[in-house]
C-alpha cells in the first residue's frame, strides 16, 4: 500500500536545493518517488505505508533544511513572495513574516560586504569575530604594507633617482618607530571609519565577540573571552574567516622566532640583514621595502620570482631588484634553519646564510581548523579551504563561504565581491562571481599587473595566440621619467586578434591594468585598442603602443602619433 505525504520544506533558496532534497528523499527506504518544488516550498512523497514522517524530516534536516507537515489549506509559500519581490529581495523566510537570520563568521572584506548587503536585502545579521574587527586587509595586510612600501619608495628616491645630476641626493635618516606610528594611526583610522563605525550604525547587525564553531547545520557555539559559550541559531550562514601565513616544512624553522608578514609590518626596528623565503607577492613587496629602508636583503626563491606567471615577469623584477642591491637566489631552498645568539643560520645548496631576521612568506592557509565544519557537513579541500560552487554555496546548501578561506584568489576585492554575491544568494537572489577578467597587482617597483590569460595559460586551454612585448623605451612617459624598466605584453587570440591577456611590469602598472580589464571585457581586438585615443604623456598610453605593434613598427612613429 502506498501513502502520499506532503511536506513543507523551509530553507531552500533555489531549484538546485529542491533537486538535492528530492534526491535525498528518494534514497529513503520505502520511498517510491518524490517531487519537490522550490517556489512552493513543498515536497510530495509517494512512499510505502511504513515510512514515517520522522524519517523523511530527519533526511531533510541532514541537508540543512527543515521539514514540517504541509498545511493543505494555506497558500503555497513562495508564490506571494515572488509576486512581492520576495519581500525585500527574499529576506522574509516564510508567510509568518519571520525575518531571515544570517550568521557571518569573520569581519574582513568578504564578511563586511556580505553583512551590509544582507541587511540591505532585509535580513538580520549576527557577525562573529574572534579578534580585531576588519580582518587581514586593513589591520595586517593591504593597508599597512602599502603604507610601508610608499615610505620605502620615498626613502629610495631621496637616496637615488634618475635626476641626481640636477637634484642633490642624500642619505635619509630612517626613524622606523615614527614611520610605524604613522602607519598604525592610519590603520586605526580606517578600521574605525570603514568597519567599526559602520557596524555600530547598523541596528540589524549584532556583533558578537568570540571564537565560533559549528554545533550543527543550523547553529554555532561562540566561546567568548570569559569562557562563556553562546548558542547562535541561523537560517543561513557565511564562513568568511580568511587565511593566515602558512609555515613551510623546513627542519628547525618552527623552533625559531621567524617573522611572518604580520611581525614584519609591526616591527619597530629594521634588521641590518634580512632573509626572505618566498617568491611571490608578499615576499617580493616586503623584501624591497626593507631593502629601501636600509636592510641588506637576500631572497631565497625555490624556483624563480613569480614562477607561476609569464617568465618575463620574474626576469624583469629580478633584474630590477639586483640593480638595487637586493640579492635574489634562484632555485634555492633552506634545508635547515637554526637560531642562536640573536642570529638565524640557514643551510642552503649555495652555502650557509647568516641573518638577523628571517621573513617567511610562502603562502597562506585557510582559517578553518577551529570551526568544526564536520558538525555542519561542510566539505573542505586538501588545503583546508571550504569547497564552494559558483554561488558561494558549500556542500551544506544553506551555508556559504567567501574569501581567503575558500580556493578563491586571495585578493580583498575578490573576497568583497564574493561576499556581496553570497548575501544576494542567501536572501533569495541569484548571483555569480566572474573572475575571467580579474586584475592582479603586485606593489613592487616596478609594479606587476596582470589580467586574463598568459600565453602558456591560453595554450593549455587550446587557444592559439599572437603576442607582442613592448619594452618601455618605446613609451614616451617612461622616457620622460628616465625610467624604462619593464615591459607591456599583450596576448591576442590568433586569427581574430581579440585581446585575451595583458601582463605589465612598469612603474604604476596597477593604474594601467584596469584599462586592459575593460578592453578584454568589451572583447576588443588589438586593432580596436590601438585605434583608441589615449592621453599623452601617460603610462597607460603604453597599452595603445603595444596594440599598434601588431600591425606597425612603433619605433617609426612620431612621439604622439595616433
Amino acid at each position: 500500500m502506498t501513502a502520499a505525504i506532503a511536506l513543507r520544506i523551509d530553507g531552500m533558496t533555489c531549484d538546485s536545493c529542491a533537486t538535492h532534497v528530492r534526491e535525498a528523499l528518494e534514497r529513503v527506504p520505502g520511498v517510491r518517488s518524490a517531487a519537490v518544488s522550490y517556489p512552493k516550498a513543498r515536497a510530495e512523497v509517494a512512499a510505502d505505508a511504513g515510512v514515517s514522517f520522522e524519517a523523511l524530516a530527519t533526511t531533510v534536516a541532514k541537508l540543512g533544511y527543515r521539514a514540517s507537515v504541509a498545511d493543505a489549506g494555506s497558500p503555497p509559500v513562495g508564490v506571494l513572495d515572488k509576486t512581492l519581490g520576495f519581500l525585500a529581495s527574499g529576506a522574509q523566510r516564510d508567510a509568518g513574516g519571520l525575518q531571515l537570520h544570517i550568521a557571518v563568521i569573520g569581519s574582513g572584506g568578504a564578511a563586511m560586504a556580505a553583512a551590509l548587503k544582507a541587511v540591505e536585502q532585509g535580513a538580520k545579521v549576527t557577525l562573529v569575530e574572534r579578534g580585531v574587527i576588519g580582518g587581514t586587509c586593513v589591520n595586517v595586510g593591504c593597508v599597512p604594507s602599502k603604507i610601508m612600501i610608499r615610505a620605502a619608495h620615498i626613502a629610495h628616491l631621496r637616496r637615488k633617482s634618475p635626476f641626481d645630476d640636477g637634484i642633490g641626493a642624500c642619505t635619509p635618516a630612517i626613524l622606523r618607530e615614527r614611520l610605524l606610528a604613522q602607519q598604525q594611526a592610519r590603520v586605526d583610522e580606517l578600521r574605525q571609519a570603514k568597519y567599526e563605525t559602520i557596524l555600530a550604525d547598523k541596528p540589524s547587525i549584532t556583533v558578537l565577540r568570540g571564537e565560533a564553531r559549528f554545533r550543527d547545520a543550523h547553529s554555532l557555539l561562540v566561546r567568548q573571552a570569559d569562557g562563556v559559550e553562546q548558542h547562535v541559531t541561523f537560517d543561513r550562514c557565511l564562513i568568511a574567516t580568511g587565511a593566515s601565513p602558512a609555515e613551510p616544512p623546513i627542519p628547525g624553522l618552527s623552533d625559531t622566532p621567524y617573522w611572518t608578514s604580520t611581525e614584519a609590518l609591526e616591527s619597530e626596528t629594521l634588521p641590518p640583514r634580512l632573509a626572505v623565503i618566498g617568491s611571490s607577492v608578499v615576499a617580493v613587496e616586503l623584501a624591497q621595502a626593507f631593502a629601501r629602508l636600509g636592510s641588506k636583503v637576500t631572497i631565497l626563491a625555490r624556483s624563480t620570482l613569480f614562477f607561476r606567471e609569464d617568465p618575463a615577469i620574474g626576469e624583469a623584477v629580478t633584474a630590477a631588484f639586483r640593480a638595487e642591491g637586493i640579492q635574489v637566489l634562484e632555485h634555492t631552498q633552506a634545508s635547515k634553519v637554526a637560531y642562536a645568539d640573536g642570529e638565524f643560520v640557514l643551510a642552503t645548496g649555495q652555502g650557509e646564510l647568516r641573518v638577523d631576521k628571517l621573513l617567511v612568506a610562502t603562502g597562506r592557509a585557510p582559517n578553518t581548523r577551529a570551526l568544526a565544519l564536520e558538525a555542519a557537513g561542510v566539505a573542505v579541500n586538501t588545503q583546508g579551504g571550504v569547497v564552494i560552487d559558483a554561488a558561494m554555496r558549500t556542500s551544506t546548501p544553506h551555508i556559504y563561504a567567501a574569501g581567503d578561506c575558500t580556493d578563491q584568489p586571495q585578493f580583498v576585492y575578490v573576497a568583497a565581491a564574493a561576499g556581496t554575491r553570497a548575501a544576494i544568494n542567501m536572501t533569495g537572489g541569484e548571483a555569480a562571481l566572474d573572475l575571467a577578467t580579474m586584475p592582479a597587482v603586485v606593489f613592487s617597483d616596478p609594479q606587476v599587473a596582470t589580467v586574463g590569460l598568459s600565453e602558456a595559460e591560453a595554450h593549455r586551454a587550446g587557444i592559439e595566440t599572437d603576442s607582442r612585448l613592448l619594452t618601455l623605451d618605446n613609451v614616451p612617459r617612461a622616457l620622460a621619467n628616465f625610467d624604462t624598466r619593464g615591459f607591456i605584453k599583450l596576448v591576442a587570440e590568433a586569427g581574430s586578434g581579440r585581446l585575451i591577456g595583458v601582463q605589465a611590469v612598469t612603474p604604476e602598472a596597477g593604474e594601467i591594468i584596469q584599462t586592459a580589464v575593460l578592453a578584454i571585457r568589451a572583447r576588443m581586438t588589438v586593432v580596436e585598442l590601438g585605434d583608441q585615443l589615449f592621453p599623452y604623456l601617460t603610462m597607460v598610453e603604453g597599452l595603445k603602443l603595444a596594440a599598434q605593434t601588431f600591425s606597425k613598427d612603433v619605433t617609426q612613429l612620431s612621439c604622439c602619433a595616433g
